[in-house]
């Protein structure tokens, strides 16, 4: 699949997104002129976003340059979306979202299919579930977790989240090099992330996060270390499903994700002019998204 039809692709999705929550607000509408009841809360729910760089836990997913040299530009939009399905009030959900991407060779779209069960323990609302990461064209990224989320909500203090995910597959998002044959696994790689988000003043939601990633023991062989990521910004809420947020979005360890940028030259003793960039650089990154 090129990018160019991932990207048409993903802007047809969210064309039919746009139109469904215009059906939707449609028939909300008629419904409350003929019963002022309020409805209950839809099954189907949908967003689409469209964001200056796409980072994954703390790492740029736009990688490939001109002559598959790393892009070192902070600019780097990708175009998002997905469908949540809720069954009604048992708690259970599946869900589907997807990204442009560009940092597996073949390959141009990211693909996430998940599923769980929500539901309350004491003063938590739990989460537990598992998500694969799908990468068409080159499975070599393709990734399965197991989750576990539990958030403390309070109007005063504030929204908190605790999530682990815990690999399950052969490999972690092609760092081992199993599907190539490297005989080595990324099977318990474990990420924890801790998240904070808090209405400052009417519309405005500061967000904050931090997340650590430990490789698993065959990662690390290949030189690959453990490391922390973060996330701080802040969001703005125009109504009707629309925001805007503004983060900085980084990672520490830069020089364990280092990838070439520019080849240099090589005068028979010794290579001049080459550089380097790593995934993990801090950017600003502006996100819009509508909700539906």
């Amino acid at each position: 699949m090129t990018h160019r039809t991932a990207a048409q692709a993903l802007i047809v999705l969210a064309a039919a997104l746009t139109a469904s929550g215009a059906a939707l607000a449609q028939t909300a509408t008629t419904d409350a002129a003929a019963a002022p009841a309020a409805a209950p809360a839809p099954n189907l729910t949908g967003n689409v976003s469209i964001t200056t760089n796409y980072k994954f836990r703390g790492q740029d997913q736009d990688m490939i340059g001109k002559n598959d040299y790393a892009k070192t530009k902070g600019f780097k939009p990708a175009i998002q979306g997905g469908l949540d399905y809720a069954f009604g009030d048992s708690g259970f959900y599946v869900g589907n979202w997807n990204s442009s991407v560009n940092w597996l060779k073949g390959n141009s779209i990211e693909m996430d299919v998940y599923g769980g069960y929500k539901f309350k323990a004491g003063p938590l609302d739990m989460d537990v579930g598992a998500l694969t990461y799908i990468y068409p064209g080159n499975s070599a990224g393709n990734t399965t977790e197991l989750y576990v989320a539990g958030t403390y909500a309070n109007e005063t203090l504030g929204s908190f989240t605790a999530k682990y995910s815990h690999t399950v597959s052969k490999d972690y998002f092609g760092y081992a090099g199993n599907k190539a044959g490297s005989g080595l696994k990324g099977t318990n790689t474990g990420y924890l992330n801790l998240s904070y988000s808090k209405e400052i003043v009417p519309k405005v939601t500061l967000k904050a996060a931090i997340g650590y990633t430990n490789m698993s023991s065959d990662i690390r062989s290949l030189g690959y270390k453990s490391y922390v990521d973060y996330n701080v910004g802040a969001s703005y809420d125009f109504g009707n499903g629309l925001s805007l947020t503004g983060s900085v979005q980084g990672a520490n360890k830069k020089s364990s994700y280092l990838a070439v940028a520019n080849p240099g030259v090589d005068l028979g003793f010794g290579t001049f002019g080459q550089t380097t960039y790593s995934p993990n650089k801090a950017r600003f990154i502006l996100t819009l998204t509508k909700t539906l």
